[in-house]
């Protein structure tokens, strides 16, 4: 399993993630949006437990982890520390069991024998189906016109579906089809949560309902290098 160091997090570090943070409240802001109203889920994948420390002492109450092992060490490493877990990664379906044992949200759902697996796993676990836009091979999520379905099945199932999530293709117009598309199949199905929007793209996001925006690089910086997780 990977590991990572335990030890609180720096002054300086918590100091620069809450003056980050404060950058990506204003630019929330810029849209109209009252920052309250938008949930900010720090994502730390490649960084360590600090990082959620870091988060959590600046105010966020939620973390997304992209990597299973990653997601079970700082789960374990950061065990003191308030937040909700959110798991980002498309779901492997033998390593579900690992993942719903980790995690309160799983977000990137997507095909109906993921749907039973966690429904197995953990009974009533929340989720976020996860939505395309782009039909380009490889890319995680359902098409559009498969979410409907997706999400009736999962209620069947009796998991706590809880909204929709995207991942935007780059460039302004992608970004506005993905989120709107994502904005009006969440109210098509009473849906409160909108997950989409990241660094580069939050502010088309909020523009168009996302309740929620995934935040990495504006609040930790670069990337640190990965080694093969998964």
């Amino acid at each position: 399993m990977t590991t990572f160091p335990a030890s609180s997090a720096s002054n300086e570090l918590v100091q620069r993630v809450a003056a980050n943070l404060a950058g990506v409240r204003a630019r929330i802001a810029s849209t109209g949006r009252d920052p309250s109203s938008v949930r900010i889920v720090a994502v730390t994948k490649t960084f360590g437990a600090d990082a959620v420390r870091a988060a959590c002492a600046a105010g966020l109450r939620a973390v997304g982890e992209n990597y299973v092992d990653e997601l079970e060490a700082k789960h374990n490493e950061a065990s003191d520390v308030d937040v909700r877990w959110h798991y980002l990664g498309a779901l492997q379906t033998n390593k579900i069991a690992r993942v719903s044992k980790a995690a309160d949200l799983l977000c990137g759902v997507s095909r109906v024998k993921e749907i039973e697996k966690i429904a197995d796993s953990r009974p009533g676990m929340a989720i976020y189906v996860q939505v395309d836009f782009t039909g380009a091979q490889g890319r995680n999520g359902a098409d559009p016109s498969e979410v409907i379905g997706l999400v009736a099945r999962a209620r069947e199932a009796g998991l706590d579906v809880q909204g929709l999530m995207t991942v935007a293709p780059v460039g302004a117009e992608g970004a506005h089809r993905a989120f709107a598309g994502t904005a009006g199949l969440a109210d098509d199905l009473g849906l409160r949560e909108r997950s989409m929007g990241m660094s580069d793209d939050l502010e088309i996001a909020c523009a168009l309902g996302a309740s929620e925006v995934r935040i990495g690089r504006a609040l930790f910086g670069p990337r640190m290098a990965s080694t093969a997780l998964t």
